[in-house]
């Protein structure tokens, strides 16, 4: 709250909830991802509905602060989950785009290689 400008005395969170856990396991770090509902109450103690998340990253059984943010609306919170979901899901070559990538770098490697090995033998 302290962060989103809203006074941490009189602010309040209402409402805390883990929405995303993956585990730690021998090969990656785990990740934990929170949600809270409050109200902020600013400068002008004016209260406002707050939205947020809290991103931890679990390593070595320590919780270690990723990420933060207070929103004024869900939605704008669900865009954020959607930006986690995108980090914590690591691209992979079972995608066609990953696959058509590679196959086109060895098919311009291939080509090359033949043009200089043309060459050479010509000379």
């Amino acid at each position: 709250m302290t962060r989103a400008r809203f006074c941490p005395d009189h602010s309040e969170i209402v409402q805390l909830r883990c929405v995303d856990e993956r585990p730690e396991t021998e090969q990656c770090f785990g990740n934990q991802l929170w949600y809270f509902e409050g109200l902020g109450v600013d400068g002008e103690r004016l209260r406002h509905s707050v939205f947020g998340v809290v991103e931890y990253s679990v390593q070595f059984g320590l919780h270690e602060l990723v990420d933060d943010g207070v929103f004024e609306s869900e939605p704008q919170r669900e865009r954020f989950r959607h930006l986690y979901e995108r980090e914590v899901h690591p691209l992979s070559w079972r995608q066609p785009a990953h696959r058509w990538l590679a196959v086109g770098l060895i098919a311009v490697m291939a080509t090359w290689l033949a043009y200089l090995l043309i060459r050479i033998l010509s000379v």
